[in-house]
């Protein structure tokens, strides 16, 4: 099996933040650090240098294909923040509805800035899809490797 490229570093939250020289921006990654590690309970770490992740679970797929993932992250692209939360509760599409200005893909909301959704929509969508992982695959703490 091929290792896997996407992994935790040891690379500081604080000097991720300094980093990002939009003030808006900045302002919005600090906020979805406390939303997801509220969601979570857990602490951020930076996957692979550019995703901010929270807790980790392990999947495999019927192809035999298997990894660790994060529970929920985000990244700041150049043109959107990419939210990673999965679509996985009854309730997902009418909290969907409910979020704001955004646009999605499978396992990922777009936005422009945090002001253009309702950001207690989007706790309930990351605690519902957080719940859902460890429900699923036994999303472990970091502190349990």
């Amino acid at each position: 099996m091929a290792d896997q490229k996407t992994r935790p570093t040891d690379l500081s939250i604080d000097e991720y933040l300094k980093a990002i020289p939009d003030d808006v921006r900045r302002e919005d990654c600090g906020a979805l650090i406390a939303l997801m590690q509220k969601a979570t309970g857990e602490p951020p770490k930076i996957w692979g240098g550019g995703m901010v992740g929270f807790g980790t679970y392990h999947y495999k797929y019927a192809s035999g294909h298997e990894g660790d993932w994060f529970l929920a992250g985000f990244a700041l692209r150049k043109k959107d923040l990419t939210l990673y939360v999965m679509p996985c509760s009854a309730r997902h599409s009418e909290l969907i509805a409910k979020l704001g200005k955004f646009k999605a893909g499978k396992a990922c909301i777009y936005i422009k800035q945090l002001a253009d959704i309702d950001q207690s929509v989007l706790q309930e969508l990351v605690t519902e899809s957080v719940e859902y992982l460890r429900r699923e695959h036994g999303g472990k703490h970091w502190m349990q490797g």
